[in-house]
């Protein structure tokens, strides 16, 4: 592997994956982003309430993404072999920890559906 191309990429990750599962990801992913802009054009706006929520299952979401790599590769941590493969395993668990957290986020913004805006309390008073 002398270059990094994009369709090196595609080959390595294919062969780790097995073609069948690794454009079924491809094809997750890629309906999930569409859902996620979708809900983001129809609300507006970022519900903080939702984020949140959102934020909050991203170490579960790395956890699962470095087990979900072992368990597809067939491979444990004493197999780490260098630096390269921490920085590898520290970018599989970033990813899937922002890929959860737009999934959970998606989910919880199809389920509730838009939210009435609440009106924000003003700080002047007003007097009759």
């Amino acid at each position: 592997m002398k270059d990094l191309t994009f369709e090196t990429m595609l080959a390595v990750f294919s062969d780790m994956f097995g073609p069948t599962l690794f454009w079924a990801m491809i094809a997750a992913a890629a309906l999930v982003t569409a859902v996620y802009l979708y809900v983001l054009i129809r609300d507006r706006a970022m519900s903080m309430h939702k984020f949140l929520l959102a934020q909050l299952t991203m170490p579960l979401g790395a956890v699962l993404a470095v087990w979900f790599v072992m368990w597809a590769t067939n491979s444990q941590l004493r197999d780490i072999g260098g630096p390269i493969d921490v920085i590898v395993l520290l970018g599989v668990a970033g990813a899937g920890a922002v890929g959860i957290a737009i999934l959970v986020y998606t989910v919880q913004a199809l389920i509730k559906g838009q939210q009435p805006e609440k009106p924000r309390p003003t700080s002047r008073k007003t007097y009759p």
